[in-house]
């Protein structure tokens, strides 16, 4: 994924300006695909130059509101479209595993447990986003969201009962 399609499926549904769009990440995509301030904005104007987005209203401060074109959208949907999303292949955990016997066994079952404690509190993180947010409100973002969210839900939980289960492994 790229920040790029994330902003074009952003605005596939409304208009916004780069301000809403950063609300927007926050609440719905900070936990996939983080993004900061000026990389936002810097891709609105990348995307804006391109033809993908337009400018649909200017406002007090340089405010902008942009909105998605023809293009843009024949550019998500060809993205959604085109070729399966690649799974990640690099782990730095995993890598770190590779390498476990260099550790004495209490640092090993240290580091899994490590590994457990992070995965549970991610798991917990998104618990508590799950609470606060009003899944019944209609629309994609929702819907779509709610979906990525048990994603992450369950590879949380997956990921510590690996850690634990590795760490009791070690201890044999």
């Amino acid at each position: 994924m790229s920040l790029r399609h994330a902003l074009l499926g952003l605005l596939a549904d409304r208009t916004a300006s780069g301000y809403d769009l950063m609300k927007l990440f926050d609440t719905s995509l900070a936990n996939v695909w983080p993004a900061t301030q000026s990389q936002v904005y810097g891709e609105l104007a990348r995307l804006a130059e391109a033809g993908l987005v337009k400018v649909t209203a200017q406002g007090p401060r340089g405010r902008k509101d942009y909105a998605l074109t023809e293009a843009g959208l024949a550019e998500l949907r060809g993205w959604l479209t085109r070729e399966p999303p690649g799974q990640p292949r690099r782990n730095d955990t995993l890598l770190r595993v590779f390498f476990l016997d260099q550790l004495t066994p209490a640092q090993r079952r240290e580091f899994l447990g490590r590994q457990a404690e992070r995965a549970a509190a991610y798991h917990a993180e998104l618990l508590r986003l799950r609470e606060s947010l009003d899944w019944d409100d209609p629309g994609t973002l929702t819907t779509n969201g709610l979906l990525a969210l048990e994603y992450g839900l369950r590879m949380t939980e997956t990921q510590e009962e690996w850690a634990r289960w590795a760490a009791e492994r070690i201890s044999r």
